[in-house]
């Protein structure tokens, strides 16, 4: 079980990498002046290869993470509420994910209509997540 949280945490924390900086590609991206095509054209390269590499680092995450739920039991046991809040945070996590690609996508089509100031606003949330995360499992308030 200790190899399996092991690979669990290391996944998590490279696909949470990803997730720190590619919301940080699209702040620079919204700056990017008019007529700055090939500095355009790099960051959406960029933010391309980062969220399909976060991608992949996801899937091990979220598997490594249901294999300890699930095959060993981890939160689990009767009075377990703190991980209900923790798989709701997972979500929330798996859904930012996805708003990064729909953002991506409006980048490609040159359809953004977000502010670099939102965008700044918007890299702070895995940040938040993370650290409820944390907490949850670390703490385990609602422990019964």
């Amino acid at each position: 079980m200790l190899w399996v949280k092991s690979f669990h945490i290391v996944f998590i924390a490279s696909w949470f990498a990803g997730l720190f900086y590619l919301p940080r590609i699209f702040v620079n991206l919204a700056m990017v002046p008019p007529g700055s095509e090939a500095e355009r054209e790099r960051l959406l390269l960029m933010a391309g290869k980062l969220l399909r590499f976060s991608t992949i680092l996801a899937v091990p995450a979220v598997g490594l993470g249901l294999w300890l739920f699930l095959g060993y039991g981890i939160g689990r046991a009767p009075g377990s509420y703190w991980m209900h809040a923790k798989l709701l945070v997972v979500a929330l996590v798996i859904g930012y994910h996805h708003a990064c690609g729909r953002m991506l996508k409006k980048f490609l089509s040159g359809r953004n209509t977000r502010s670099h100031v939102w965008l700044r606003w918007f890299n702070e949330v895995p940040v938040l997540l993370l650290v409820a995360a944390v907490i949850l499992v670390v703490v385990k308030p609602w422990q019964a």
